[in-house]
């Protein structure tokens, strides 16, 4: 017998009108525009049109959405900002460290995305910050070593939490050790995670936690969310400074006289008007998911990767990191890693099977020179069969060699 939340998770790919018409397998970039977002967002633009919506009513929108995100990674709403997106969001937060000589900062820029790389090395030029780099374990983050990296002089330790590509879950456990052992602070990358990966803040030993909202949150590019811990983020004095980082004690326009009053927690690091629009999209979407629940979303999308893996893995193809293992997210690549910004297929057998995908309308993605195949809720098993029919059907046609993946 069916399990009624199986029922209603499979029925979410009924909200977004395009994912009939084509395989989308490309949540990693971005998602599918749900209906439900998109009539929240006639709504503000309708009423935008007769100078609306209310402003009262937009702060509680605001409010509403900052509590659901909240709950959706188990934190406060006092520990959640509103950003433009995971850059954003990393800057707001290193911008605020009193930073120190000697100060170091860990992590492994060979699987991070520009959002987890480019911040920190702007830092060690502007400030002299030492950056310790912990080379890959294939695509695998290598967390025991970047553990034993970490020291006495370390303030940060950055990772995400599914790299953008490969796309593995990575194990977090030994970087909370760490960080626990030295009272750095871990700052967690969690835009391939949050919205289709469960994610509790405390378990995973997030001080800090960055995301955008337009992938598997089903949003907007231009909005996000930054998680820093109260504890942390009450320690910190904001580079940039708005109103909605600051208590007034009575109008807005009454500026405080000395000392300035910041805002609990990460509200500190809110500034002036808000994207309304984006967060009118993604209080609606983060309503939507909720309605399904993190642990079935979960369970659909990996359960699609699981099935296209083990099916391309059965035709011979080369998955990046071979078998799947427990690292498998909803995001399956294919072929041996290549360099960051890459994003053509150097193997010529596969950028044929690229070419074949693209001609059979499915929309996927290339990133570091492998094939990127990512799943989500708009997804169901035709558009999984779909992309192996395509490659079966190559296979068979050109019997191309065996390639090997990253061990």
């Amino acid at each position: 017998m069916t399990h009624p939340e199986s029922e209603s998770i499979r029925a979410a790919r009924d909200l977004y009108p395009g994912a009939p018409r084509r395989p989308y397998l490309n949540v990693a970039v971005r998602s599918l525009l749900a209906r439900p977002v998109r009539e929240a967002c006639d709504g503000y633009l309708d009423g935008a049109m007769e100078g609306g919506p209310d402003k009262d009513g937009l702060f509680e929108t605001v409010e509403r959405g900052r509590a659901r995100f909240a709950r959706w990674i188990g934190a406060d709403p006092d520990e959640v900002a509103w950003t433009r997106n995971v850059t954003d969001g990393m800057n707001l937060f290193l911008t605020a460290l009193d930073w120190r000589d000697g100060d170091e900062v860990v992590y492994c820029p060979d699987l991070e995305h520009p959002a987890n790389v480019l911040p920190w090395r702007n830092l060690a030029l502007r400030r002299g910050v030492t950056l310790k780099a912990v080379p890959a374990d294939g695509g695998r983050l290598p967390s025991v070593r970047m553990a034993e990296a970490v020291g006495p002089r370390t303030r940060v330790i950055a990772a995400a939490a599914v790299s953008y590509s490969p796309g593995f879950v990575a194990d977090l456990a030994p970087l909370k050790e760490a960080r626990d052992r030295h009272g750095a602070s871990l700052v967690v990358d969690a835009a391939q995670s949050v919205g289709v990966l469960r994610t509790d803040v405390d378990r995973i030993g997030a001080d800090v936690l960055a995301v955008a909202t337009q992938k598997s949150l089903s949003a907007f590019y231009g909005t996000g969310f930054l998680y820093c811990r109260r504890g942390v983020a009450e320690a910190l004095k904001p580079a940039a400074l708005g109103r909605h980082g600051v208590i007034f004690n009575a109008s807005e326009t009454a500026l405080p006289d000395a000392d300035i009053p910041y805002a609990p927690g990460a509200r500190r690091f809110d500034l002036g008007n808000y994207n309304y629009l984006g967060a009118v999209a993604a209080d609606r979407a983060l309503a939507m998911l909720e309605s399904f629940g993190a642990a079935a979303i979960e369970d659909r999308s990996l359960g699609l990767a699981r099935r296209l893996a083990h099916g391309l893995a059965e035709l011979g193809l080369p998955l990046t990191g071979g078998a799947p293992g427990p690292w498998l997210s909803h995001i399956v690549t294919v072929g041996a890693l290549g360099r960051q910004g890459e994003r053509t297929v150097k193997d010529p057998a596969l950028a044929d099977l690229w070419a074949r995908l693209k001609a059979a309308d499915v929309v996927m993605s290339v990133r570091r020179a492998v094939l990127r195949i990512s799943c989500f809720i708009h997804n169901d098993e035709a558009d999984i069969d779909r992309v192996l029919e395509v490659a079966r059907e190559w296979r068979r046609e050109t019997a191309p060699p065996i390639l090997s993946g990253v061990a």
